[in-house]
């Protein structure tokens, strides 16, 4: 397949664009490399497959609507990921308007790209942040999610209804994949692991909120890929029982998918902690904070649909990501 993937500088993408690459899909690559975080770490991220047969590295910003038009109308890709967005609950407080201008403007121009080029699957990257308020756990795609507690989840809340709409007046299949705290190498410099790790080799002290209470559902990149992969692979159907009277807001009466991605087994952040001191050989000096406004205490993935409907199987321990993190983190900062 020709597969357009946006945010292939970013952590996943690059990632599921290697994976695409190694089982002979050719790949149209977007990103703008912008400087949220380490642009250096985007441009050697991208580095790894840039060069390699199929890959076409296309520099544009997804918000650019002429310049996405003429992506699709070049390119005419088969199927669609979109991973290009705004990330992070807590910037989003900050700086409001950039998630605005690419999580909703830009997402607005993959959904027309896809419409007018007759694209078969759209698959498109939620968060476990639309959960917000939620405290019924483990978090399941069958309940309402009209609590977002930060602007991020908001917009991340506004792309399913978005594709839904799509979905519904156009016929253009959709997967919404709702991510749950991924980790590993060439992870993102804004996550915590990164920042313990930076921090802790530093000698200097981390911060740790909400006391070290919360629970979050780590799930370790290849985990996320191959389950991008496989929901990429299956193209949704209208879900036949679907009733107004009854809403089931994970299905629609329309080609429209929404799944829970992530590893189904919590962990404590101070266990997190814990292994990454265990793997660095060094105790970290913690400054305990309250929750952050914007952040929930905790995440648990059910992720029984994407099990049931691809296959997907998680199987990699924090223990085993967090080694693989710190062997990657030691060789890339040379440290």
């Amino acid at each position: 397949m020709k597969v357009l993937v946006t945010g292939t500088a970013g952590f996943i993408g690059h990632a599921l664009a290697a994976r695409l690459l190694d089982r002979g899909d050719q790949v149209i690559g977007v990103d703008n490399l912008n400087d949220y975080y380490d642009v250096n770490l985007k441009k050697a991220r991208l580095a790894q497959i840039a060069e390699r047969d199929g890959f076409t590295d296309v520099r544009i910003d997804i918000a650019d609507r002429p310049a996405m038009e003429e992506a699709f109308a070049t390119h005419k890709p088969d199927r669609v990921v979109n991973l290009a967005a705004q990330a992070g609950v807590r910037y989003s407080l900050e700086n409001p308007h950039a998630y605005v201008d690419t999580n909703l403007v830009g997402f607005i121009n993959i959904l027309e790209g896809c419409r007018h080029h007759g694209v078969e699957h759209l698959v498109y990257a939620s968060s476990s942040s639309v959960y917000g308020a939620n405290t019924n756990m483990p978090f399941t795609v069958h309940d309402n999610v009209d609590h977002p507690m930060s602007l991020y989840a908001a917009s991340k809340k506004a792309n399913e209804l978005m594709a839904h709409t799509y979905s519904s007046l156009y016929k253009l299949p959709t997967t919404g994949l709702r991510f749950f705290t991924v980790y590993g190498p060439w992870g993102r410099p804004d996550m915590a692991l990164f920042l313990f790790t930076k921090n802790i080799l530093a000698g200097k002290p981390i911060d740790v909120f909400n006391y070290g209470k919360h629970r979050r559902d780590f799930t370790y990149i290849d985990d996320i890929v191959e389950g991008v992969i496989r929901s990429l692979d299956r193209i949704p159907e209208p879900n036949p029982a679907w009733s107004g009277d009854s809403p089931d807001s994970a299905t629609s009466y329309a080609p429209y998918r929404l799944y829970n991605i992530g590893n189904n087994k919590p962990v404590e952040l101070m266990h997190y902690i814990e292994v990454l001191e265990d793997c660095l050989g060094r105790k970290a000096e913690k400054n305990l904070l309250p929750l952050q406004p914007g952040d929930v205490p905790d995440t648990y993935a059910d992720v029984k649909d994407l099990v049931d409907d691809v296959g997907y199987k998680p199987d990699t321990s924090v223990e085993e990501g967090v080694a693989n993190f710190v062997k990657w983190y030691r060789e890339f900062y040379n440290c």
